[in-house]
This record gives C-alpha cells, structure tokens and sequence, in this order.
C-alpha cells in the first residue's frame, strides 16, 4: 500500500489522481474515471469531487493508496 500525505482537510479524487501521478490532465481524469473501476473504502466510485481525507483507502485496479494528512491544514 502506498500513502499519500497531503496538508488540507482533504482532497478530492480528480486532484488525487493528478496528485499521485496516475493522470496528467483534466480530461484524461475524466477518461481515467469512466474507464477504471475505482474503489473508495470498499464502495465504488467515479465522481472526480468526492472529497478524500485522513486515513481513506483508495483501490485503483488492485493498486491501493491512503490518505494520510500530514501537518498543519493549509
């Protein structure tokens, strides 16, 4: 599992993918989402706004990441 750290409340899931590098754009967010099955806690999701904070476990095609939030809220 690999953690992401990030210093807001949260993030959303179509920054997150930008964030961790698994897409570069907006638009290949957006294919990215309608192509992949994206799991958020165990429940699937697609909205690019859902909201990701401290400790959420993201599942992205068998690839895992947490959500880790690490200092001072920005």
């Amino acid at each position: 599992m690999e953690t992401v750290k990030i210093n807001t409340e949260f993030i959303k899931l179509g920054q997150f993918l930008k964030y961790a590098n698994i897409v570069g754009t907006g638009g290949e967010e957006k294919y990215f989402l309608s192509n992949n099955r994206i799991l958020v806690n165990g429940e699937e999701e697609n909205r690019r706004g859902r909201k990701l904070r401290d400790g959420d476990i993201v599942d992205i095609n068998a690839r895992l990441f947490k959500i880790i939030q690490d200092g001072e809220k920005l």
